[in-house]
């Protein structure tokens, strides 16, 4: 598109501010730009300044006319505000360069004033005007104060051989693609859809996006200040390099923390520009949190483990922000809020109704004006490309406590103006904050004995990874991948090898458990070795993708079915095989159509045909090494040009292993009756003896007799129990259908992490006579939670040939639950609470051992 089509055309009372780095940039615009005034009949006028070159000829048609600035502010503005006056309306101006002033005039203040003086008037007269800064030559309040008084501000770049433009503001016009960068390419200008090559040029582009400052004494704008200084004398070797080493240290201190570990791996993998980097993308002022730490340290690790230097052609550029620490409490502080995060960390409990108001408040509250300044210039940055707020909370993705999916994080899909999109984007910070009140996340902080711990909420934003397809922006590949793997469902597995479970679109359906989906799991040791045979790979498949949807500007989940409707989407053969005649068979070419069948996502060309999987194994056992104990690590990827793999990791956790199973001498002489369950499917192993309650919801009861209402207050009913049983100091099994934890009611128990803490064993119940299938959740926050509770997890599939299920203990046993909660006993037809001393004279003894593949739960007196 021409840049006509871009801005949709100039119109009168247009300011136009071009920040160039060169001056002869500048000038190709506005010869343009005056040369169609002329040639449409317009009176044409050049005011002339500044010490440069001219900016355009003498030509026919073009007025020239001359101020001297050096006579002082007072005189220019007043010069030419006469000018103005006296040419009147609908006049097409140029002016020279307006960075010239600051040399007269010595501040960046004046050059703003006379700007903020002279546009308006500009404006009112109906004429279009063009102007042009020096990029990177003046302060941000300068900046901010232009743009925010003209009409356009548009950024004009060169990374190598290219050429870039990038709105930044354009008043009045609004389209899908406006605000993103756009290179240009044989007279067009083409934006820049990839999130990757976005990132790559405009975060290369440009270090002083936020204008860090450091006109304080304070140690956190002295160190950095100092460090900028000594850098270059270092490079000069002028600095001694343990004099370096000790202002590295402490820079990385001020940014990544006190954490011992963190601090190790920080100091060995990070230098010193690397820390310059991250500082002059801090919002604010403070930490970034164990998040930001987490993905940051995971790449340089990828990256400088690599002697190959393979990695750095895989790796896709992130150009991240970091809302610094501090801006939280400044946040609370600001917004009478900070009273309220003592009392609910001093262990007062919250109903979800309760947090819905929490949540309120912290959106009704407010940032200080030069933290909205830093923002804005983010927003400006990131233009119309997709973003997600995300936090990264000091404690979090730590070694030992990973806090996983306890705080929130906010997709933007980033769409509209300026204004719209700066709402979205506080809104999502807003909410990210209060999440650090949720009452999932105080019970964590408690049971794992943080809740006296400084505990401050910094924010990773990221640019979402992925590209545009129709109205839609996603990744093609996103998932979690394990440098060990718990689940291995064969003997031929490699445990230590790892594990991925990858999906089309974006990886919260990776990490969540939502609706109907499984995502694909791959064993990197033997990635085509599947859990599932024959019809079950296409029944247990991803039926839907989570996206973000442009025209709508939202977060949306849309059916495969609907999305690759086309089949057009690029390079498909790769992710999905072809159901026709109930066959699946995976697709050679990309000519696929309908008549083809029907698509299932597989990706078996993608782990057969690329070096995927290969690529994901060296990543995170690379990882491992380097942090010295397992990891698990998010990422997006996609195929780019001969079936290339590109790379993203957006986090990355130390990773819990569950303690090794002890051998557990079964009785020899079990009898049908004494054995309750037992299941082929093991997880993660371990032994809990001496068990007094099972809690069993009936899978067939919750199926067809539950009405909707019912089932969605069941998850907090479970939760008064669970809370009831663990003060007792009582051992207890849950036992009910499909997926516990899932937000789709249909599919299982939508308790929360506080609400099933407390229990030693988890059985996910799958009966042939319901929809429920349990997940092999292995990867998912929940599955994160029971680890880290060292909460045994199975499914249990009773009506399979090698499962038993012991169905005559589970119907007529006794039902203690009216006994236990009597104010619940509404919930007595769904919820079965069996005293099994009481009932058999013995406890339970549960037995999982994941290396046999072998559960068992049987009495033992």
């Amino acid at each position: 598109m021409g840049l006509d089509e871009l801005l949709q055309n100039l119109w009168y009372g247009d300011n136009v501010v071009w920040q160039v780095d060169e001056l002869e940039d500048y000038i190709f615009f506005a010869e343009k730009f005056m040369e169609n005034a002329i040639e449409e009949g317009h009176r044409c006028v050049y005011i002339r300044f500044a010490p440069h070159r001219p900016i355009l000829e003498p030509t026919k048609g073009l007025d020239i006319v001359e101020v001297d600035p050096a006579k002082g502010f007072d005189y220019f503005s007043t010069e030419v505000h006469r000018i103005i006056e006296s040419y009147g309306r609908e006049v097409f101006y140029v002016f020279d360069n307006l960075s010239t002033l600051v040399v007269e005039w010595a501040t960046d203040e004046l050059l703003a004033n006379f700007f903020k003086a002279t546009c308006p008037y500009l404006y009112e007269l109906d004429t279009v005007t063009y102007f042009a800064l020096t990029k990177g030559r003046h302060g941000h309040q300068a900046v901010a104060a232009i743009r925010e008084t003209t009409q356009l501000l548009l950024n004009f770049y060169h990374v190598e051989s290219n050429a870039y433009i990038h709105p930044l503001k354009v008043y009045g016009r609004y389209s899908s693609q406006m605000f993103l960068p756009h290179l240009m390419q044989e007279d067009e200008w083409v934006p820049l859809f990839n999130s990757g090559e976005a990132a790559s040029v405009s975060g290369g582009k440009d270090r002083h996006i936020l204008d860090p400052g450091v006109s304080s004494i304070a140690p956190w704008d002295t160190i950095y200040s100092k460090a900028l200084q000594y850098q270059m004398l270092y490079e000069e070797g002028r600095i001694p390099l343990q004099e370096m080493m000790a202002l590295k240290s402490e820079l990385c201190r001020m940014i990544i923390g006190d954490r011992p570990r963190f601090r190790e791996l920080a100091e060995k993998y990070f230098d010193i520009d690397d820390l310059l980097y991250i500082r002059e993308r801090i919002i604010g002022s403070g930490m970034i949190g164990g998040k930001s730490v987490g993905m940051l340290l995971s790449r340089n690790i990828v990256l400088k483990e690599d002697d190959t230097g393979e990695f750095g052609k895989i790796m896709e550029p992130h150009d991240s922000f970091y809302i610094g620490s501090d801006v939280f409490f400044t946040f609370l502080i600001n917004n009478d809020l900070f009273r309220l995060k003592i009392d609910l960390s001093n262990g007062y409990r919250l109903s979800k109704e309760e947090f819905r108001e929490v949540e309120q408040r912290f959106l009704e509250g407010t940032f200080p004006a030069d933290i909205m300044e830093q923002f804005r210039s983010m927003l400006d940055y990131f233009g119309q490309a997709p973003i997600i707020v995300r936090s990264s909370s000091l404690l979090e993705d730590n070694f030992g406590n990973a806090f996983a999916g306890k705080y929130r994080s906010e997709f933007c899909t980033n769409q509209g103006d300026p204004e719209e999109r700066l709402t979205a984007f506080l809104e999502a910070v807003k909410l990210v904050y209060a999440s650090a009140l949720d009452p999932d996340a105080l019970i964590y902080r408690k049971v794992h004995g943080l809740d006296n711990t400084d505990e401050q909420m910094a924010i990773l934003v990221q640019r979402v990874s992925g590209t545009h397809y129709k109205n839609y922006f996603f990744p093609a590949l996103a998932g979690v991948t394990f440098s060990r793997n718990l689940f291995a469902w064969s003997e031929q597995i490699d445990p230590n090898k790892g594990m991925i479970r990858l999906v089309f679109g974006l990886g919260t359906r990776a990490v969540d458990r939502v609706d109907r989906d499984y995502p694909r799991i791959v064993s990197v040791s033997h990635p085509q070795l599947r859990p599932e045979r024959g019809r079950q790979i296409a029944r247990y498949s991803q039926i839907e993708v989570d996206l973000l949807d442009l025209e709508r500007n939202e977060f949306r989940t849309v059916p495969v079915s609907t999305l690759l409707k086309d089949f057009d989407y690029p390079r498909l053969r790769m992710y999905t095989s072809l159901l026709k005649d109930d066959y699946l068979r995976d697709p050679v070419t990309n000519f696929i159509s309908a008549s083809d069948g029907k698509p299932v996502l597989t990706f078996n060309n993608l782990i057969s045909k690329t070096k995927f999987v290969e690529i994901i194994g060296n990543a995170i056992q690379t990882i491992e090494k380097a942090y010295g104990q397992p990891v698990d690590v998010e990422f997006t990827a996609f195929i780019g040009k001969s079936n290339n793999i590109k790379l993203n990791i957006l986090q990355c956790r130390p990773m819990k292993i569950p303690g090794k199973v002890e051998s557990l001498s079964l009785p020899a002489d079990l009898g049908p009756d004494e054995i309750l369950f037992r299941s082929s499917k093991t997880i993660c192993g371990g032994v809990v003896p001496d068990i007094r309650y099972i809690v069993y919801v009936d899978p067939v009861i919750y199926s067809t007799d539950i009405d909707f209402e019912k089932k969605q207050s069941l998850g907090r009913i479970i939760g008064h129990l669970n809370e009831k049983l663990g003060k007792e100091g009582e051992e207890f099994i849950l036992m009910g259908p499909g997926r516990w934890g899932s937000s789709n009611l249909e599919l299982g128990v939508n308790v929360t992490y506080s609400e099933i803490r407390n229990t030693s064993v988890l059985i996910e119940v799958a009966r042939q006579t319901t929809e429920h299938r349990p997940d092999v959740s292995y990867g998912t926050h929940f599955f994160l939670d029971l680890v880290e509770e060292e909460i045994i997890y199975l499914p249990l599939y009773p009506d399979e040939p090698e499962a038993q299920f012991n169905e005559r203990f589970f119907e007529r046993s006794a039902n203690s639950f009216s006994d236990i909660l009597p104010e619940y006993d509404s919930f007595s037809d769904i919820i079965k609470l069996i005293d099994v001393p009481a009932v058999t004279g013995a406890h339970a003894c549960v037995s999982a051992d994941p290396e046999k593949q072998d559960a068992i739960c049987f009495l033992k007196k």
